[in-house]
């Protein structure tokens, strides 16, 4: 079995430490999942931050996101997580996400 490392962009590894101790155990258990190639148990596409771009849906003691890409075969790349307060993903969120993608997308052409 091949697993992935993470790679956190950003300040998602700290804003993902910030969640919950409940919200941080269940998407711990989800990303662990994606890790290993397997799919979260609550997750949607995003294809308005890009192309492969996911989101796990975290229900623990509120909503809580990890938008992430794990399409690249070196690594599982965390873009951004919050907790969600509203029905919509708030713009600025997804916009963190997408800047991160794009400057992810940036920095793999130039390698």
């Amino acid at each position: 079995m091949n697993i992935k490392p993470v790679l956190w962009l950003g300040d998602s590894r700290d804003r993902l430490r910030g969640f919950p101790d409940d919200a941080r155990g269940v998407a711990g258990f989800e990303l662990w999942d994606v890790q290993q190639g397997k799919e979260p148990s609550d997750w949607k596409p995003m294809p308005s931050v890009g192309l492969g771009v996911n989101e796990i849906r975290v229900r623990a003691g509120g909503a809580f996101r990890v938008i992430y890409v794990a399409k690249f075969t070196e690594a599982v790349y965390v873009l951004h997580a919050f907790q969600k307060k509203a029905r919509k993903t708030p713009k600025p969120d997804v916009d963190i996400a997408r800047q991160r993608f794009r400057d992810l997308m940036r920095e793999r052409k130039q390698r």
